[in-house]
């Protein structure tokens, strides 16, 4: 039995596309039922995220399970294939379960090391196995690729820093203040870098925010979103004493923070640190504000340059969790590899012996005078000649379970000699949390 993955991520295709291959969540039990319905389709599970849309799948026949799943994802978005196909990848084997350790691993992610992806795929999982269409080797398979994705968290820093200029502020707030708990926000400007970084400092433990902007009713909008408090922006300077971490993006034109302010703020504040946060573009903040005793001012090429590290620690960290991802495909296709090798070699025996009753039951019919014990000697003759000749073949697919590619010879075996085998129980031993 194989694995194959059919897909596309932020990598292959555009948002436009992407969005029109999703699945609803909530509603999963008519595409996987559909998918289990294809001709060779044993078992599936669909992955669908705001970056990428998977399918993986079993099916014995490689090239046919990935040419119905190409169709199907057309098929069901009733989008033609001519103009999906560009945009989706394909893999097999070891390269499928190389793919899907991967991104589980978040090493496939537009932000490396990103927690999300391996909770959306435990999602996706567990409705598989609420509509039962996983089974023996996606349930073993995606329990190993979450296995992976703590192995690579634990034993690498892929995930330890920043890499997002919001969440760096945060980060560097926390160097500054060490506890966050008791520390107050204001943001100046209601866009969409200062909602971020509001979001990321109070799931952070920060103790409240305040908003301010041009226009008050975008500033009361985005302060009742985070019960916080609007400041009209003619009042700044009434309350900027009572903020320890001061976020700006505006779209002036000229600083509207000037040294001589924050002297006055500080004194207001008896000398209490204060982290000012420019990330507008032009400068809200004049650099000469730093000068300030206690007053820590970083701009958003300061945090860039924190990212640009960063992004560059989780490179080096990616490396590890490769080498992690590598260790654990060769341990799971050894699995799966010599999934087959008894059923057939099972089937292979059977064959054989059916063969050679049936052939030994002609030759007695014809021999009458043979007595019982040249019978049995007969009977013991074609019994040791098949035990002979199914010896090698038996001994090479033993081997080859042990060291991989076991399914090359399964199938040569099936196809000569026209086999038909049982599925493998359901193994009964706890599977990789």
């Amino acid at each position: 039995m194989n694995i194959v993955v059919v897909g596309l991520s932020h990598k292959t295709a555009s948002v436009e596309i992407r969005e029109k291959v999703a699945f609803a969540p909530n509603q999963m039990e008519k595409p996987l039922q559909a998918l289990v319905s294809l001709p060779d389709i044993t078992e599936a599970v669909i992955v669908s995220t705001c970056n990428r849309v998977e399918v993986y799948a079993t099916s014995r026949d490689i090239a046919g399970g990935m040419a119905r799943l190409k169709r199907f994802l057309a098929d069901y978005h009733h989008i033609p294939l001519e103009t999906l196909e560009p945009h989706l990848y394909t893999h097999h084997g070891e390269a499928a379960i190389r793919h899907v350790f991967r991104v589980s691993a978040s090493l496939d992610s537009m932000v490396v090391g990103e927690p999300q992806i391996l909770g959306q795929i435990k999602t996706a999982y567990g409705y598989a196995a609420e509509y039962k269409t996983s089974g023996i080797i996606l349930n073993r398979f995606l329990h190993k690729a979450f296995s992976v994705a703590k192995r690579v968290r634990t034993e690498t820093k892929i995930a330890s820093s920043a890499v997002s200029v919001a969440f760096a502020a945060v980060e560097l707030a926390k160097k500054i203040f060490d506890d966050l708990s008791d520390k107050t926000v204001m943001l100046i400007g209601a866009g969409e870098m200062c909602e971020l970084a509001a979001k990321h400092f109070l799931n952070n433990g920060a103790r409240g925010v305040m908003v301010t902007n041009r226009t008050f009713e975008r500033a009361e909008k985005l302060a009742e979103e985070f019960d916080g408090k609007a400041v009209r922006f003619d009042d700044l300077f009434d309350y900027l004493h009572k903020a320890d971490i001061v976020l700006s993006s505006t779209g002036a034109p000229h600083f509207i923070i000037g040294p001589r302010d924050v002297e006055n703020v500080m004194r207001r504040r008896k000398l209490k640190p204060m982290f000012f946060i420019d990330i507008a573009v032009p400068r809200d903040i004049d650099p000469k504000v730093n000068d300030v005793e206690n007053v820590y001012l970083y701009t958003v090429d300061d945090l860039q340059e924190v990212v640009a590290s960063n992004l560059q620690q989780r490179a080096e960290e990616a490396k590890k969790a490769e080498d992690i991802v590598s260790q654990e495909i060769g341990q799971f296709f050894k699995w799966l590899s010599s999934l087959d090798i008894t059923p057939t070699i099972v089937a292979l025996r059977s064959r054989f012996e059916e063969t050679r009753q049936a052939e030994l039951a002609k030759t007695l019919a014809n021999w009458k005078d043979l007595t019982p014990e040249e019978q049995k000697r007969l009977e013991a003759l074609t019994s040791a000649i098949i035990n002979k000749l199914l010896h090698p073949p038996t001994s090479v697919l033993k081997q080859t379970g042990q060291g991989g590619r076991a399914d090359l010879y399964v199938d040569a075996l099936r196809n000569l000699f026209d086999l038909e085998t049982a599925p493998p129980e359901e193994e009964v031993g706890e599977l990789e949390e």
